[in-house]
């Protein structure tokens, strides 16, 4: 047996694989650290009201402004929404100040409703609630997946010259050269084709070129709005059918479909060109899927009734919050539950105290994600921004203010904006950049021309010790972010890069420590525990991540006899202490000078 290098643990590892045939056999085995990768924190997750999209389930990844509004609509005037307007717009400027990635999650207002409209027997509703919908056309048309010619009738048995796309229970059309008539398929095999009752019509022809036929009715249904264009082609009414119109348009964005019972009108019987009925068989033929559906000569272009946004201008707190009703079916913050890549957590512009309360305790129980809080833009007096901020005590959030002055280019002008999307920006941009154990301070809020109102030293002197970070303006600097702290109590956690650098660590070694579980809990396997996460700390150490000289003063690393008892083997449970030293950043910089005199010997 062949062994590889790097057995420090001094165990020999056997395999117990049987030897029954002589000869040389090959193995290997893993006895060094396992390489270890970095988790994601730039990755942001904002909630709020849009013009259109999925309102329960997951949240939706969208990686530039583009993909927001083709998901999400466009911006939202501030008559129509009020303040509550606020979402594409931090979307905007997420993607403005470097962000990369978010999530978005709809909210909606608790009677908001979706557009409809039932033609024939079928029921087409928007995909989501919302007024959007009356701006959509949709249009049914008549289709067929398979068109050929008969070779030979018996019956209701067709020989067909090519078979392929009948299925049984598809609806066909037959054509003599001067009647039309319909039935249904009931049975395909090789190249016959079953009808449910004798053909009347004289259909075989085996010359090229012959104006006979037989070829199925299907329809295609065309959903457009805006720049977008959803085209679904030959689907059929049949439940059990490959394509079911209610299947193969279960994952439009813009539509939902619904076939209705007992909506279909008698059958027709047969007719010529000129529109008479001909005498067919006892069986009637077969009613086409177009004319179930309401549908004549030309295309049906419909428009859907009834949407509407609801009370927007008053949404309430629960609208925000959500329900959990399972995986799949929560809405608002609930939905974030399914969503392990989200670091970054804003709702911009909401500061109702329940709604950043609700943000606030999600993010702790998650642990992790980091809250970022906005101030009302009316609160400016440095004693009620701090009341304000007194409502909060947590590691896992950060409060910013004034607002920003910005371009709102819905409306062609200036307005004033929450600062939580653009930070979530320099967040992720600092993070891009220089590593998450950068404060995300002394940074440029690109696209703000002006603040809401100006806040000096004196007055930060005031406001920065209670956790609240002020974004100033500075002659010949442009517009910076000039503070990093979390709205924690606890010193030990008062910068939040040193709460989003353990966010960091804590989740990358969960993410990379899953080969652990039911691994023998032996000396072995604490050793390679051991050293994988040493590996990985030292790389954070050498990235300027962590505080001291050397890597053993920048943390420690233990696993074994030292952190578990017997007790603990038994049960299962393998425990390893990790203590890392972080860097603070350099807030306050003070240079001590002093008038140096000359000596007398000079």
């Amino acid at each position: 047996m062949l062994h590889t290098a790097g057995e420090e643990d001094g165990v020999e590892h056997t395999n117990m694989a049987e030897y029954l045939s002589p000869g040389v056999y090959v193995e290997e085995y893993d006895s060094g650290a396992t390489p270890m990768q970095g988790v994601s924190t730039s990755t942001a997750g904002f909630l709020g009201l849009a013009e259109r999209g999925p309102a329960i389930g997951q949240p939706q990844l969208v990686t530039n402004f583009a993909d927001y509004k083709r998901m999400f609509g466009g911006y939202l005037s501030e008559a129509a929404y009020g303040s509550a307007r606020f979402l594409p717009y931090a979307i905007e400027q997420f993607f403005a100040n470097g962000g990369s990635r978010a999530y978005i999650m709809r909210a909606v207002p608790g009677d908001a409703k979706a557009a409809s409209l039932t033609t024939g027997v079928l029921r087409i509703t928007a995909a989501n609630p919302g007024a959007w919908a009356e701006n959509m056309r949709v249009s049914v048309s008549s289709a067929s997946k398979a068109k050929t010619q008969v070779l030979a009738v018996s019956g209701a048995d067709l020989t067909l010259k090519n078979a392929d796309g009948f299925s049984a229970g598809d609806v066909v059309e037959l054509f003599d050269g001067k009647a039309i008539a319909h039935a249904t398929v009931k049975n395909v095999l090789d190249r016959v084709v079953t009808l449910d009752a004798p053909c009347a019509l004289d259909v075989a022809d085996s010359k090229v070129g012959t104006a006979k036929y037989i070829k199925t009715c299907e329809i295609t249904i065309t959903a457009r709005l805006d720049d977008s264009v959803e085209t679904f082609e030959n689907l059929s009414l049949k439940p059990d059918a490959l394509n079911n119109v209610c299947v193969r348009t279960r994952k439009s964005d813009l539509i939902c479909v619904e076939v209705l019972e007992g909506k279909a009108s008698a059958r027709e019987k047969a007719k010529d060109k000129d529109g008479k009925e001909l005498p067919t068989s006892a069986s009637p033929a077969a009613i086409v899927p177009f004319e179930l559906c309401g549908g004549g000569d030309a295309e049906l272009v419909l428009t859907l009734v009834g949407g509407a946004n609801g009370s927007v201008l008053t949404v309430t707190a629960d609208a925000y919050t959500g329900k959990d009703d399972g995986p799949g079916r929560r809405t608002g913050l609930q939905a974030f539950r399914e969503n392990g890549n989200v670091s970054i957590m804003a709702i911009p512009g909401v500061t109702a105290p329940e709604v950043q309360a609700a943000l606030i305790g999600f993010c702790e129980e998650k642990k992790s994600c980091f809250a970022l809080l906005d101030v009302p833009m009316d609160i400016k007096k440095t004693n009620d921004v701090a009341n304000f901020r007194d409502m909060y005590d947590s590691t896992y959030a950060a409060m910013y203010h004034p607002w920003l002055e910005m371009m709102d280019a819905g409306a062609k002008r200036s307005a004033y904006f929450p600062p939580s999307g653009a930070i979530a920006g320099v967040y992720a941009r600092v993070d891009t950049e220089r590593g998450v154990h950068k404060a995300p301070a002394n940074e440029v809020v690109r696209g703000c021309t002006g603040l809401s109102c100006t806040y000096n030293e004196g007055e930060q002197d005031i406001l920065n010790p209670i956790g609240v970070n002020l974004i100033r303006a500075f002659t010949g600097r442009g517009i910076r972010v000039w503070g990093a702290r979390t709205i924690s109590s606890n010193g030990l956690w008062k910068y939040l890069n040193v709460r989003r650098l353990f966010i960091f660590v804590e989740e990358s070694i969960k993410a990379n420590t899953n080969w652990v579980v039911f691994e023998p809990n032996s000396a072995t396997l604490w050793s390679r525990v051991t050293r994988t996460i040493e590996t990985f700390l030292a790389t954070c150490w050498r990235d300027g991540a962590l505080a001291g000289s050397s890597p053993s003063e920048a943390f420690f690393v233990e696993c074994g006899p030292t952190t578990m008892t017997q007790d603990d083997i038994d049960n299962g449970r393998l425990i390893c202490k990790i203590g890392i030293a972080p860097v603070k950043p350099a807030e306050f910089v003070i240079f001590r000078i002093t008038q140096k005199t000359a000596s007398a010997s000079e």
